[in-house]
């Protein structure tokens, strides 16, 4: 046998191993982000039943078919003793926000959001601190807190019982509060004005998670879901790193130079990935992570790698590696930017800020599982 040739088998069985070893860790991945912990409520006082109609929110732009889905909805109630569920369907101009209070005064026992993360939030504001539960049909791209909570996804019907006769559990919930420019009336320096709060479920995001969402095309996020987030994001892998001085309720200011700074309520995203595995729905805490990477492509491999391991359970930081994830815990954070920044909060963009202020809201929402 040739060198040639030894060289070649040589490179033949470590392309393999290096396959097996992928689809290993893969496979991995998959099962772990498959398994995700039942909530378990709290102690406390016994909440009565509310005796009203379900409601259902629903975008008409997600559902295949509106009419065959309201049909389904009413024969479930009728076999689970349920009224005739009310009934909305969300607009350009109100994504859920609305109708989900409409719900509300009707006296609804539980309102289902039924369409992508946009309309899971808006119908959440309407019920943050209220009694009335909220349920999930996700069919959006992402379905950010549906992937955090113990609800099946193995069916419409399987989701709808869920809807209605499962059990509620008290969630927390984020709110940001954006600092935005507003241009000066005598035509000097803009001044920051501080805009509405608005709610986030899963992850608020500034830099590269925010540039990502917002080069994400809707068109191909219908064709291929998810993953045209990744797509998007490979443009922006060698953008500028953000520049920023952060402080997590009384504690030091830090000043900090990183590709994306996020506040999470909960972890979990598509594809098995778990980016915070500390963060979860119902323990009190607001979870920051600043991401870093350096060395160009390596750096971002590197971070990769290590968002993959610990999902997989293993966190060890290396001395001089290529890239850095930073975690901090609190109950609220104020940060402020060098320059404006776009802010995500689960998918959705809500403009450019030059700082924001966070907090988490306790038990804030109760939702149904199953």
């Amino acid at each position: 046998m040739t060198w040639e040739q030894t060289v070649s088998l040589v490179a033949l069985a470590v392309a393999i191993a290096a396959l097996v070893v992928g689809l290993w860790v893969l496979q991995r991945i998959r099962q772990r982000g498959a398994r995700v912990d039942p909530l378990i409520s709290p102690p406390g006082p016994e909440r009565e039943p509310s005796v009203g109609p379900p409601a259902f929110v629903v975008n008409p732009a997600k559902a295949h078919d509106v009419q065959a889905l309201r049909t389904m909805a009413t024969e479930i109630a009728e076999e689970l003793a349920l009224p005739e569920p009310l009934w909305f369907e969300t607009t350009p101009e109100d994504p859920g926000l609305g109708q989900a209070r409409e719900a509300l005064a009707a006296g609804a026992c539980v309102v289902v959001a039924a369409g992508g993360d946009g309309t899971v939030r808006a119908v959440a504001t309407a019920l943050a601190g209220s009694q009335t539960p909220m349920a999930l049909l996700p069919m959006g791209t992402g379905n950010l807190l549906a992937r955090n909570l113990d609800i099946p996804l193995d069916g419409t019907a399987s989701l709808i019982r869920t809807a209605l006769g499962g059990t509620d559990h008290p969630i927390d919930i984020g709110w940001i509060r954006p600092h935005r420019l507003e241009p000066a009336e005598d035509d000097g320096p803009d001044l920051a004005t501080e805009e509405d709060e608005h709610l986030f479920l899963v992850i608020a995001g500034i830099g590269f998670d925010a540039a990502m969402v917002a080069g994400a095309d809707d068109e191909l996020k219908s064709r291929v879901g998810w993953f045209a987030y990744f797509l998007a994001g490979v443009r922006h892998l060698h953008g500028k790193k953000l520049r920023l001085r952060m402080r997590v309720g009384e504690g030091e200011v830090h000043q900090l130079k990183v590709r994306s700074l996020l506040f999470a309520n909960c972890g979990r995203l598509p594809g098995g990935i778990v980016l915070l595995p500390d963060a979860e729905l119902n323990d009190g805490w607001l979870d920051i992570a600043a991401l870093d990477t350096r060395g160009g492509l390596f750096g971002w491999v590197s971070l990769f790698g290590k968002v993959i391991a610990q999902g997989l359970g293993f966190r060890r930081d290396m001395p001089a590696a290529a890239s850095s994830i930073q975690f901090w815990r609190g109950r609220e954070a104020s940060v402020s930017f060098e320059r404006p920044e776009h802010i995500q909060i689960d998918g959705d963009l809500i403009g450019e800020a030059t700082g924001a202020s966070a907090r988490l809201q306790a038990g804030g929402l109760h939702v149904r599982t199953r």
